[in-house]
């Protein structure tokens, strides 16, 4: 019998991304990296459906008028959500990219980030541990499974805890990099992140009118020298 299920990757093919119409800003630029500032709104790469052609990748490669040259060699060995600003380091040529891609693959570079969630999350600090796996009914999201998902780890540290209504501004700090580890681990915690059209409450998503998920801090290697580098892109909310 024929099976007439059509493809999960439909879905994404259907979805076709508003235009974002701000730049991505070239924070610093040497020989070997980019480090540059992601708009929210923005693609990392572009997508399978022709008219998602729009993305971090495309406007570096190709350049963008009034905002940066072209950058052809570029490529992006970390990506960040369509919906999350902030800080992401580029690589310019072969080497360098393979460099950072290795140090991914290491986990010795280490991320922050920056959050705004719905509620006041009781605990100044704290972790969460909980194992995640792709859910296979419902592409592109992901579910907190005990016996299938794959190790998780967020730590979390509480900055400002805000009024009228009740939201806390939060650091977190991933020790893995599982796909929207951040955005579940938050709902987990009884806090889903403000503006998540993905996991949340009754009323998160409509608390804010973009994704409150900023890459604050990127600690790395540079691939010339080996120095240890931190750069620091401020946090919009």
């Amino acid at each position: 019998m024929p099976d007439d299920r059509q493809p999960t990757h439909n879905i994404v093919d259907d979805f076709v991304v508003p235009v974002c119409e701000e730049l991505v800003e070239v924070l610093y630029q040497d020989n070997d990296i980019l480090l540059i500032n992601k708009p929210s709104g923005l693609l990392s790469l572009s997508g399978k459906n022709p008219l998602n052609w729009d993305s971090v990748h495309y406007r570096l490669v190709h350049g963008q008028e009034g905002g940066s040259p072209k950058f052809p060699e570029a490529k992006l060995p970390h990506r960040l959500d369509f919906g999350t600003s902030g800080i992401m380091v580029v690589g310019l040529n072969a080497a360098s990219t393979q460099h950072l891609n290795r140090q991914f693959q290491a986990r010795t570079i280490q991320k922050r980030y920056v959050a705004l969630l719905e509620g006041w999350v009781s605990d100044d600090h704290g972790w969460v541990n909980a194992p995640i796996a792709k859910d296979k009914n419902h592409f592109p999201r992901v579910v907190i499974c005990q016996n299938t998902g794959k190790e998780a780890l967020s730590e979390y540290t509480i900055l400002r805890r805000l009024e009228q209504p009740r939201r806390s501004l939060v650091q977190f700090t991933p020790h893995t990099g599982r796909t929207h580890q951040l955005r579940i681990h938050s709902l987990t915690i009884g806090h889903p992140i403000l503006g998540c059209d993905l996991y949340r409450s009754d009323r998160s998503e409509g608390m804010a009118e973009r994704l409150l998920l900023h890459a604050s801090d990127l600690y790395f290697e540079h691939p010339s020298d080996a120095k240890h580098w931190h750069w620091h892109c401020p946090c919009p909310f």
